[in-house]
């Protein structure tokens, strides 16, 4: 069968492009059919969101050609402390901090504001002649082929490819149109987000205060920057999104103490409320799920994107090996073995935040007594937090026994 492209990616945002050049790096031609303008973000003013990028991601990025014109826009990570308290009364003596020279990997992390990432990809995008981008469009209609699957957009078109890749985000048009079923929760929470200028420096260290309501992180920015995902029970949050700026800081104030000096707003806020989704398959016959379509978590640890692009790594391997064997890229077999070096992983990870959050949002004095004492064991045990350390780091081998070689740094 001769299609229009190998592999047509539905979405966009940054797995699918991450995806794409991965792909064309390995031989393979790529459509990317975009629901929003191209430049839509890349020309933003800076908005305060941002990414928190595990070294396997950093890796990813290297490995496919977009870290050295990220490198002075980052702000690296040089520890991440967490603890437990309530608003107004600062953490409690038991916390946890991971420094980077335990890692010995450089930086524990780095953030990333996302219209400096986003316009990367879409740079490379327009540079790379193997990969067509869509922009403006979204998928509507898919029909798996005997070799190959017919895909449908929104502008009309027709387009076949022998493998289509939902990135479409947690409401994925392409896992529901494939009978794909999902499995979750709502938390009862919702994140507020925004930027938050101070006057001390942060030392590029990220802050997790764990509350009864909720977890806020403060995740260093360049300058004297932070961005805060706050998340708080839903009425609360409603109420306190209402407010005008100076209202907000009010609230913000007692929870984020007085560590850095001075703070004051220096972006909008944004709101969305926080569920887990998990797709009860990752593939379908021609199909594959990555980043959001295939699970959505909880923001507490920032592994997001982090997940998402473990799974570009794992299936881009996947891909480029069967391409390489004269297999059918779209056939069951291979995408199984997609499945099962994913799912596992990723499903683990997304219900041990969702733990996570339950164990420390509430303020149950036992639970309370329970999660300090296990910090304070954690913080003690320098091979236990060196565990803990290498697996938010992306570093940590899969059910498959190896890293992908994208989250080595080596390409495909």
């Amino acid at each position: 069968m001769k299609t229009d492209t190998d592999v047509l990616i539905a979405g966009g945002g940054l797995n699918g492009p991450a995806l794409a050049l991965a792909l064309a790096g390995a031989g393979l031609t790529v459509t990317v059919v975009d629901a929003q303008p191209a430049r839509a973000r890349a020309d933003a003013a800076f908005d305060g969101r941002a990414y928190a990028l595990a070294i396997a991601s950093k890796r990813l990025l290297e490995a496919v050609g977009l870290w050295s014109g990220l490198a002075d826009k980052v702000q690296p990570m040089t520890a991440v402390k967490a603890s437990d308290g309530r608003p107004g009364e600062g953490p409690s003596p038991f916390f946890l901090d991971f420094q980077s020279a335990e890692l010995e990997e450089g930086p524990v992390g780095y953030m990333l504001e996302d219209r400096h990432l986003y316009a990367a990809f879409l740079e490379a995008m327009q540079a790379n002649p193997r990969i067509t981008h869509i922009p403006a469009t979204s998928v509507i209609a898919q029909e798996p082929l005997a070799a190959g699957i017919a895909v449908i957009l929104s502008d009309g078109q027709t387009l076949t490819a022998r493998l289509l890749v939902g990135a479409d985000g947690r409401r994925s048009g392409v896992a529901e149109r494939a009978g794909i079923t999902r499995s979750g929760w709502g938390y009862g929470q919702t994140a507020l987000v925004a930027a938050i200028a101070h006057e001390r420096p942060h030392g590029g260290v990220a802050q997790q205060f764990f509350m009864p309501s909720g977890p806020l992180a403060i995740l260093p920015l360049t300058g004297n920057r932070s961005s805060i995902v706050w998340s708080e029970a839903d009425e609360a949050a409603k109420t306190i999104a209402a407010l005008d700026d100076a209202a907000f800081l009010e609230v913000l104030r007692p929870r984020f103490g007085d560590f850095l000096g001075a703070i004051s707003l220096c972006g909008p806020r944004f709101m969305y409320p926080l569920n887990l989704t998990l797709a009860n398959a990752y593939t379908a016959p021609r199909i594959a799920l990555i980043g959001d379509a295939a699970h959505g978590v909880h923001p507490i640890a920032g592994q997001g994107l982090n997940l998402g692009l473990r799974d570009v790594a794992a299936l881009a391997e996947v891909l480029a090996e069967a391409k390489r064997r004269g297999e059918d890229i779209g056939a069951a077999d291979v995408l199984e073995r997609y499945q099962q070096w994913r799912r596992f992983d990723s499903t683990t990870l997304a219900l041990g935040m969702d733990s996570v959050n339950r164990l420390f949002s509430n303020d149950n004095p036992l639970l309370r007594a329970g999660r300090d004492l296990g910090m304070g064991v954690v913080q003690a045990i320098p091979a236990l937090r060196r565990g803990f350390m290498r697996q938010a780091a992306g570093l940590s081998a899969g059910p498959f026994g190896k890293l992908p070689r994208l989250l080595a740094g080596r390409p495909l």
